[in-house]
C-alpha cells in the first residue's frame, strides 16, 4: 500500500472539537472519497446522523468506491432489519461484529474509525447517534477525535480494520490477530508507532503499557475519561506522579449514561485526592470524551480508564509527540474545565459515609472484578 504525503499545507493531525465537527468533517470526507471507505463504530443509530452516514455512503458505493462498514452488535441492536439493503444492493459490505450469542456475549468491539482512500483517518470517542451531534455545552454529549493524515499510522489503521473486518463472527484467529509491536517500533515511541491496539485478555494492550511507561518519568498529566476505573497499577502511577511533585488532572464525567460505571469512578476519589491529584466533573452535558496529555504526548480515541476498555473490549487509540497538537489538547481541557467543578477535598471527606463506601465498593466489585470474570471465563471457553 502506497500512502502519499499530506500536501504542506495540510497538517497532518488535526483535533475535531466536538461531535458535530466530527460529523462534517467526516461526511464532507466521504463525499470526496474515489476508492476506499472503511467505517468502524461500536453505536450506529438509524436516525439523525446516521440517516446522514448512510446515504452519503451509499452514494460513494454507487460511484464505484469500496464501503466496508462495521459494527458491534450489540451497541448496534437497535437498527432495524433491511437498514442497510440500499447500501449492499450498491455494493457496498456490512458486518456485525460478534453477532450476539450467550456464549460470548460480553467482548465488544468499542472501536471508532473512518478510513477514506487510504489516505485520512477519523477516530475518537463519537459513535454515530443524535446524542453525540452538538457541541458538548449547550446541546450534545462532550466528545473529541482526531483527523489525520500521518503516514505511519494511517496503514497500520487499515490493516487493523481489515483484520477485525475478515474476522467479525469473533473465534480464536482474531483474539490473536493483535501481534505484538516489533521490537524496533517500541523502541521508537508514538513517533515511528502512533496506533495503540487493544483487545480481550489474550492480546497485549499497547494502549496501557504506552500509558503506564509515559507516567513512569512524568511530570504534567492530564486525563479526560468518561468511564473511570482503573487498575491498580495505573492508580499507583498517577498518585506517585503526584508525590514526587509532578501535576495530575483529572476531568470526570458530572453527568453520565452509565451511573454504576460512574458510582464505582468515585470510590477511586478519595485516595487520589490524598495524594494531591485533582479532580474535575463536567457539568453542562454527558462527557464521552477519551483523552491523555503526559508530558509532550496526547492520546486519543477509544478507550476509557476502565476495566473494560483495558482488558476486555476491542480498542484503539493514537498517540501523538506533535507540539502544536499538544498545545491545542492542552486549551481544550482548559475550556473544559471552565465548564467543570473541581472536587475538592474536605468537602468530598464531609459526603462520604457508610451508604456511599457501601455503593462504591459494589459498584466497584462489579466493574473491575465481575466483568472481567465473566469475560475472562467465556474467552477460555472459546480458545
Amino acid at each position: 500500500m502506497t500512502i502519499a504525503m499530506p500536501p504542506a499545507d495540510i497538517a497532518p493531525a488535526r483535533w475535531l472539537r466536538t461531535g458535530r465537527e466530527g460529523y462534517e468533517r467526516m461526511l464532507a470526507a466521504i463525499a470526496r472519497a474515489q476508492l476506499s471507505l472503511r467505517l468502524e463504530t461500536y453505536i450506529y443509530r438509524a436516525r439523525g446522523p446516521g440517516e446522514r452516514f448512510r446515504a452519503a455512503l451509499t452514494a460513494a458505493a454507487a460511484r464505484g468506491v469500496r464501503v466496508q462498514v462495521l459494527l458491534d452488535a450489540f451497541g448496534s441492536s437497535e437498527l432495524p432489519a433491511g437498514y442497510w439493503s440500499e447500501l449492499e444492493q450498491a455494493g457496498g459490505v456490512v458486518h456485525c461484529f460478534n453477532p450476539l450469542s450467550l456464549r460470548l456475549f460480553t467482548v465488544r468491539n468499542h472501536r471508532k474509525l473512518l478510513l477514506v482512500d487510504d489516505l485520512v483517518a477519523f477516530v475518537g470517542g463519537f459513535n454515530i447517534a443524535a446524542e453525540y451531534d452538538g457541541d458538548g455545552v449547550a446541546t450534545g454529549w462532550r466528545d473529541l477525535g482526531l483527523e489525520l493524515r500521518l503516514p505511519a499510522a494511517v496503514p497500520r489503521l487499515a490493516e487493523a480494520f481489515d483484520a477485525m473486518f475478515r474476522h467479525h463472527l469473533l473465534h480464536r484467529r482474531l483474539l490473536q490477530h493483535l501481534r505484538p509491536t516489533p521490537p524496533g517500533l517500541r523502541r521508537g515511541g508514538v513517533e515511528r508507532n502512533p496506533v495503540l491496539l487493544s483487545g480481550p485478555f489474550l492480546a497485549r494492550n499497547e494502549f496501557r503499557r504506552a500509558l503506564l511507561h509515559a507516567l513512569r518519568h512524568a511530570k504534567h498529566v492530564r486525563l479526560i475519561s468518561a468511564y473511570f476505573a482503573p487498575s491498580l497499577r495505573l492508580r499507583r502511577a498517577l498518585r506517585r506522579v503526584a508525590r514526587r511533585g509532578g501535576s495530575v488532572e483529572l476531568l470526570l464525567a458530572g453527568k453520565t449514561d452509565v451511573p454504576l460505571a460512574q458510582t464505582a469512578g468515585r470510590s477511586f476519589y478519595s485516595s487520589l485526592l490524598r495524594a494531591g491529584v485533582r479532580i474535575w466533573e463536567y457539568r453542562p452535558q454527558v462527557l464521552h470524551a477519551k483523552l491523555a496529555i503526559v508530558d509532550g504526548v496526547v492520546f486519543a480515541g477509544s478507550a476509557n480508564l476502565d476495566a473494560r476498555s483495558l482488558g476486555i473490549n476491542y480498542e484503539l487509540m493514537v498517540g501523538v509527540a506533535d507540539p502544536p497538537l499538544v498545545a491545542e489538547a492542552h486549551e481544550l481541557f482548559t475550556a473544559d474545565l471552565g465548564h467543570s467543578e473541581e472536587v475538592m477535598p474536605p468537602a468530598w471527606a464531609r459526603c462520604q459515609n457508610w451508604r456511599t463506601r457501601l455503593a462504591g465498593y459494589c459498584a466497584r466489585f462489579l466493574v473491575t472484578k465481575m466483568d472481567p470474570w465473566i469475560a475472562r471465563r467465556q474467552l477460555r471457553a472459546l480458545s
